[in-house]
């Protein structure tokens, strides 16, 4: 079966590139806005299968791959920034706190519309961080298109001071562990 990835992220592209499988990658055109009362590993699950069976519709033969992926601070659901302004706001909210990522991962197999689905949770530590460490971090990286300000596969890493989880993946947004599984599930063995 042909694999494709339902996402417009670069890093989760890389790291899918990690299992050396062929794959195709189709950006999925999906409201990300959270629905009244969803919590966020609802959302997040919702989401990645939204994404998955919106690529596989109309395209037999395939197994599609989403995720996506939302930062929690104080109970409140932090996503993507897309500004400076909103990035400064969650990095200051998270300095000195734990924060804990969600992402949700689906495999919906196009031929018998079987979807597999998890959510991951991945809880990271930030450093104290001064005005000053925020705004030098924002104009090196720039993570705006980054889940609570933070590409830690960057720059991102001088901000945290601990990892709690079962697959540094989850942290930048493919839990290849979990996905691993999955495709095993569908046949596909990576080695």
């Amino acid at each position: 079966m042909k694999l494709i990835l339902a996402s417009s992220s670069p890093y989760r592209r890389e790291l899918l590139e990690r299992l050396q499988l062929p794959f195709e990658v189709i950006a999925p055109d999906v409201d990300e806005s959270p629905r009244p009362e969803e919590t966020p590993s609802t959302l997040v699950e919702r989401l990645a299968i939204e994404k998955a069976r919106k690529i596989a519709d109309g395209r037999p033969g395939t197994l599609v791959i989403g995720s996506d992926q939302v930062a929690v601070y104080n109970g409140t659901i932090v996503g993507k920034p897309h500004s400076h302004e909103k990035a400064v706001e969650q990095l200051r909210s998270a300095s000195g706190k734990a924060v804990t990522l969600y992402t949700g991962l689906a495999l919906f197999n196009a031929d018998t519309r079987h979807v597999q689905h998890e959510v991951i949770p991945y809880r990271v530590t930030f450093r104290t961080l001064s005005d000053a460490q925020i705004e030098s971090y924002l104009r090196k990286e720039q993570p705006y298109s980054c889940a609570g300000s933070v590409r830690s596969e960057g720059l991102g890493i001088v901000l945290l001071e601990r990892f709690e989880g079962d697959d540094p993946n989850t942290l930048i947004g493919l839990p290849l562990i979990r996905l691993v599984r999955m495709l095993e599930n569908e046949g596909i063995n990576i080695i």
